[in-house]
This record gives C-alpha cells, sequence and structure tokens, in this order.
C-alpha cells in the first residue's frame, strides 16, 4: 500500500496519467477511463490522477474535476496536477516566478472544482527564477491550505538537491515527490543519478513514460504502422534492444498471465525508491491490460530477466 513519504497520502499502486484527458479521449471515454481505474482500486488505497495545467490547456483538469464533482468524489481522490511552462495566456516567460506559480495554482483549482490539490508540482525546472522565490511560493500555498504538498518534475540531481537544501536552509515545505522520466528503456539518469537523490532525501517517486510512450506493450515492431499519436515517440526505441526486452516481457507475461503493460509497470513498481508508476490508456481496453500490475507478484528470476534484458 504505496505511502507517498513525509506526507498521510496513502495512493494506488498506479497512478493514472490524466494527459489524455480531452486529447486522445473525449470526455465521455474519460469519464468511462475513471471510473473503471476508481472500480479497479483496492479500497484500502486512493485512487491517485495525475494530471497538469498545460495538458489539453486546462481541459484535462477541468473533465477530471468534472468527474469528481458528477461523482462527488473529491475526498476519495489523490489528486496531482503541475505548474506548467506554458498557460491559460500561452508559453510563460518565468513559469516557476511567485505570481506565476499562484496564478497557476488559483486557475486548476477552478478547472478541478476543489479547494486544495493534493500535490502540487513543479512541472519542469525555471532557472530563470531563483529557487527561494519558488519554494516560497509554494510554501505560501500550503500555509494557505490551497495545496498540501509541493514537488518537483524533470529536475537534474544537482537541482533538486539545491532545492532540497533551500527549503531546509528557510525552514519552509519542501519538495515531497520527484516525478522524472523511467522506464525499462529509459534507465540511466534514474539510476545513475537522480535514485541517490531520492532515496538520500527521502522523496516519493512516479516515474512518466512508464511504458516508454507506449513501445513496451509490445505493438511497435519495426517496418509496421501504429495509429496512435505516440508512435514516433516510441519508434526511437525499435531495434535489438527493445527486441530484447520485448521478448523478455513477454516471457514473463506468458509466465504470469497478464499482459505485457502490467509486466513493465509491475518491473518499475518494484525498483528502488518507486513509490507508483505513472501510465494512461486512451480507452477503457488500453486500461484492461494496466491494471493487473497492481495484483502482480513477480519473482526474482522474473524481475532479473527483465533488468538484464534492458540493460
Amino acid at each position: 500500500m504505496p505511502l507517498i513519504p513525509g506526507t498521510d497520502l496513502t495512493v494506488s499502486d498506479l497512478c493514472l496519467g490524466g494527459n489524455v484527458f480531452g486529447w486522445t479521449a473525449d470526455e465521455p471515454t474519460s469519464f468511462a477511463i475513471l471510473d473503471r481505474f476508481l472500480d479497479a482500486t483496492p479500497s484500502v488505497q486512493r485512487p491517485f490522477v495525475d494530471t497538469a495545467e498545460s495538458y489539453g490547456n486546462g481541459r484535462s483538469e477541468q473533465i477530471l474535476g468534472a468527474w469528481m464533482a458528477e461523482r462527488g468524489l473529491r475526498d476519495r481522490v489523490v489528486v496531482a496536477t503541475k505548474a506548467s511552462k506554458r498557460g491559460a495566456q500561452g508559453d510563460k516567460e518565468h513559469p516557476l516566478a511567485a505570481a506565476a506559480t499562484t496564478a497557476a495554482c488559483e486557475r486548476s483549482l477552478r478547472n478541478l472544482q476543489t479547494d486544495v490539490i493534493d500535490l502540487y508540482y513543479a512541472h519542469y525546472d525555471d532557472e530563470t527564477t531563483p529557487l527561494e522565490e519558488t519554494l516560497q511560493a509554494f510554501d505560501e500555498l500550503v500555509t494557505a491550505g490551497k495545496i498540501r504538498y509541493a514537488a518537483a518534475s524533470n529536475y537534474s540531481a544537482q537541482r533538486l538537491t539545491e532545492a532540497q537544501k533551500t527549503s531546509e536552509k528557510l525552514g519552509i515545505a519542501r519538495y515531497v515527490a520527484l516525478q522524472p522520466h523511467y522506464n525499462l528503456m529509459e534507465r540511466p539518469v534514474y539510476e545513475d543519478e537522480l535514485r541517490d537523490v531520492v532515496a538520500a532525501h527521502d522523496l516519493g517517486c512516479f516515474p512518466y513514460f512508464a511504458l516508454a510512450r507506449g513501445f513496451l506493450t509490445g505493438k511497435y515492431r519495426a517496418g509496421e504502422r501504429v495509429d496512435s499519436p505516440r508512435a514516433e515517440g516510441a519508434s526511437k526505441y525499435v531495434g535489438e534492444r527493445g527486441d530484447r526486452v520485448l521478448a523478455a516481457l513477454r516471457e514473463v507475461a506468458e509466465q504470469t498471465g497478464v499482459p505485457m503493460p502490467a509486466v513493465a509497470l509491475r518491473w518499475l513498481a518494484d525498483q528502488p525508491t518507486v513509490t507508483a508508476p505513472i501510465a494512461s490508456g486512451r480507452n477503457v481496453e488500453q486500461l484492461a491490460d494496466l491494471l493487473p500490475m497492481q495484483d502482480l507478484r513477480l519473482s526474482d528470476d522474473q524481475r532479473q530477466l527483465l533488468t538484464d534484458a534492458s540493460a
């Protein structure tokens, strides 16, 4: 039962990515995805949904907010969203300046139809704004009760370390989690650089692109066209190493009787310091291939097979 370190937030083994809401999934489809995710989440956990102000220029947040309001589920769901580089008025000159952060949070609160955001991320580092200013802005949002906890996404190991030390020095709310790019096909940056920082500061870790832009579903092959907006991004993994990883995933999937995406997500969830991976489906059928990861238990040999294949 994942607990975000340093918080009282107990979340689901899988974090549902809301990036598809209002993009590849219209509102009725998004509601169906959210309903299915809610039904599949064990009662002792709270469904964890991740979005951002930039997803569909706020449309993702609006759909999630409408669903929670219509179903009366705000207290049941853990909601994460982000202050992004792009907001309602387009690209921001200083995305994490105090005024921009406050305005972004207020907009997200309206979109989500809620009084408080559970986990609020800095979507990308903003080196044009002093860390002190950004962190104090987040601290003020915590003090005002508009967000419960602050977090970082796409930070380098150096900047994340600096941010934590700055919060400690100032005696203000610190980041409690990191959202990095990490999966079976993308390992070195996290494992060689970020993981030690996450462990040292006892942070939660929620990897995005957990299925390598869909490559780890197994539907991408050399010379084959796939009707997906992520096909171009996934195609970069096609090759000898990708074939090894897919073969290992297929072997474990056959042994366990679950879809390949669920195996890939379970491997990621089992990695040291990872709290829960983030993944999305553009319809209920795609989501169904992810959900078995919650009950899946890999043997040491199965986990090692995947680790070796992706080395």
